[in-house]
């Protein structure tokens, strides 16, 4: 039975970590230093590394971990740019990991990022920064027709499947999504239980889809309360559900 837990880096970043107790995955390296603390204090062996894409939040602690586990593999994009991957993974590619033993599959996931891609299997989806609680990843390198494309994907997955996204943005995403989705009375709620997560210092995460998909305005563009909502508070109308995802996201960067 494997155990999953966040290890925090950065500010705000949660670099997540496989065990059977004697050996690790991690996700999303960003920072070697509190992965080394953290698995020498729970004496685990780092095996695998899986990275999602290359912003350096995520891949900075690559090189030092590869020092200090020689052995470790690494899982990536096929993005050249990605420095100390062993195996670059494209859509659909199916990995067997084993100390700790887990399957997993692959999905591209563009817009955040065009080499994103993020791991899952029937219990849970490592999605990096394409989607969070409550919201989606900043539009770096996608349209939003690539990006919206990218979350209906993770929307259809089974709902039980636990999301470990990779930063603490919950309370943040969940006040723009109360200022789009104003009447959704389970969003207040979730919102009520994440301020007390974080007032005792507890993470939000994970989440799991069927969560999201009541939640999460970015999986609800669908939705005609939305629709118009985000028309009235960007002034602009809207013919699809992608232009509505479009005006959802740029209200959140300025949000």
């Amino acid at each position: 039975m494997n155990t999953i837990f966040a290890i925090p880096a950065f500010s705000d970043n949660y670099i997540w970590c496989i065990h059977d107790s004697k050996h690790a995955i991690v996700v999303d390296p960003g920072d070697a230093s509190p992965v080394i603390k953290t698995l020498n204090e729970k004496q685990l062996t780092l095996t695998h590394i899986l990275i999602t894409h290359h912003h350096h939040d995520h891949i900075g602690g690559i090189n030092e971990l590869k020092e200090t586990y020689p052995d470790v593999i690494v899982y990536g994009p096929q993005n050249p740019r990605i420095d100390g991957i062993d195996q670059r993974l494209v859509e659909g590619s199916n990995i067997t990991l084993h100390n700790p033993n887990i399957d997993l599959k692959v999905m591209k996931t563009p817009g955040h990022t065009m080499d994103h891609i993020v791991f899952y299997n029937e219990q849970l989806l490592f999605c990096g920064d394409t989607l969070f609680s409550a919201g989606c990843g900043r539009m770096f390198e996608g349209t939003p027709a690539v990006f919206y494309r990218s979350l209906q994907k993770l929307a259809q997955l089974p709902e039980q499947i636990k999301v470990y996204c990779t930063h603490e943005y919950t309370l943040a995403n969940l006040a723009f999504a109360v200022h789009v989705d104003p009447e959704n009375a389970l969003l207040r709620d979730y919102q009520t239980w994440a301020t007390a997560q974080r007032e005792k210092d507890q993470i939000t995460l994970p989440s799991n889809i069927a969560e999201q998909k009541q939640i999460n305005p970015f999986l609800r563009c669908g939705s005609q309360k939305i629709k118009q909502n985000i028309e009235s508070i960007m002034n602009l109308s809207t013919e699809s559900e992608v232009e509505v995802f479009a005006a959802l996201r740029l209200c959140k960067d300025n949000f």
